[in-house]
């Protein structure tokens, strides 16, 4: 039956009268102060989920996203604050001059004018320094104008790698553009840390490393001796020996290797080499060979050693030894000579248990232990390429 047009129009003039009704209110509600309580509040919420969901998306799922973006503060660094510092003004000025780097050295007492020379180089170009006391000692080091300034940590025993996995974290050192984490048996006399940051930074160095004296040092890999020409390298050419290299060479250590005596990383590239440190490597043998992967791109163009700003290597044993120099009967796999540079099995360079030769002393056990984490590394390493599907290696000839 169809439906008579005054009908129609009536429901049309009805359905107009609600829309208009309903336009009313809502330009009433929308007037500051006229909305009732729950309606503003709704209000509200709707307008922070409109302007926030997109961040939101966007921030981790961590327990600091309920804090407002300003407060908080990601980073940190190993700069001492004084209790006198004025605060009337915040934030305060950012600082003037180029941004610092940071330089992390094991050293033990026994060390200390060696490590003193290398402190007190850096120390003068404005470098941050912490010192990693393995022995306990840690007040004899007081007399030495740049000890107040410095961070000290002590833990008996322990050795550089097992300290900066605990006290160099990436958001620690966030603010230094470069880490030197070395060892505490370097000669300096021929090392400036500023000129040799300006180099590493024109160069685009990411992992380097100074070169090596060869004719006054400890070298066990011909790549980080010094040559004569040039400020720098990022390859050898060795024709003899084990391992030979030509410069279509890609493999380590021809090129894009540094050594773990004295590496220099960028913030970026400490970022990733943190991670990579296992908790329970204490001497990390082997980890070096690893370093190309944290090289932000190609290890063959961003890892480097320079030659112009060379060290010695005084080659000192220091954990579990006087400073006499270790016998040539008990060499261990890093002592190898420079022309044995190849990756042989490892289990083949596995000395025996401690156990076994008592006579060798705390040496032995120290051996023994960087020895048996290097392996277990590379046991690890291996899983953990397998396991991870998504994982592509980049050095895969």
């Amino acid at each position: 039956m169809p439906v008579p047009c005054s009908s129609c129009s009536a429901r049309v003039a009805s359905v107009s009268a609600l829309f208009a009704l309903f336009l009313a209110a809502a330009l009433v509600l929308l007037q500051p102060g006229s909305q009732p309580r729950a309606v503003t509040a709704w209000l509200r919420s709707a307008d922070y989920s409109r302007r926030c969901s997109k961040q939101q998306r966007c921030r981790p799922a961590r327990s600091e996203a309920a804090l407002p973006r300003g407060i908080i503060e990601s980073h940190s660094d190993l700069e001492m604050r004084s209790i006198h510092d004025d605060l009337t003004s915040w934030p305060p000025p950012a600082e003037s001059g180029k941004r610092r780097s940071l330089l992390a050295v094991a050293a033990g007492i026994k060390q200390k004018e060696v490590v003193d020379r290398i402190a007190t180089k850096f120390f003068s170009d404005g470098f941050s320094i912490m010192i990693f006391h393995y022995d306990g000692v840690v007040e004899q080091w007081g007399d030495l104008r740049w000890s107040s300034a410095a961070v000290h940590v002590s833990a008996v025993n322990q050795t550089k790698w097992w300290f900066a996995k605990r006290f160099l974290h990436p958001d620690i050192v966030h603010e230094y553009d470069y880490i030197f984490v070395w060892d505490e048996d370097l000669g300096v006399q021929h090392f400036h840390p500023a000129r040799y940051v300006a180099i590493v930074e024109k160069e685009g160095l990411q992992i380097s490393q100074p070169a090596l004296d060869a004719t006054n040092s400890k070298v066990h890999h011909w790549i980080t001796a010094r040559a004569r020409k040039g400020g720098f390298h990022r390859r050898i050419y060795k024709q003899k020996g084990v391992t030979r290299c030509y410069e279509n060479s890609t493999a380590l250590p021809c090129t894009g290797f540094v050594e773990i005596v004295a590496p220099v990383f960028s913030r970026a590239a400490w970022h990733c080499v943190w991670h990579m440190i296992q908790n329970y490597l204490i001497h990390a043998w082997g980890l070096d060979f690893k370093f190309g992967c944290c090289a932000q791109g190609g290890r063959s163009k961003n890892v480097g050693v320079v030659d112009s700003e060379y060290l010695l290597h005084l080659g000192i044993p220091t954990l579990g030894s006087s400073s006499s120099p270790p016998s040539k009967d008990n060499k261990s796999s890093s002592d190898a000579a420079p022309g044995d540079e190849s990756e042989a099995p490892i289990e083949s360079m596995m000395a025996p248990p401690p156990e076994a030769s008592p006579s060798f002393g705390d040496r032995s056990l120290i051996r023994h232990r960087a020895q048996e984490e290097q392996v277990r590394f590379q046991e690890r390493w291996k899983y953990a390429t397998q396991s991870d599907a998504c994982w592509v290696d980049p050095y895969v000839n």
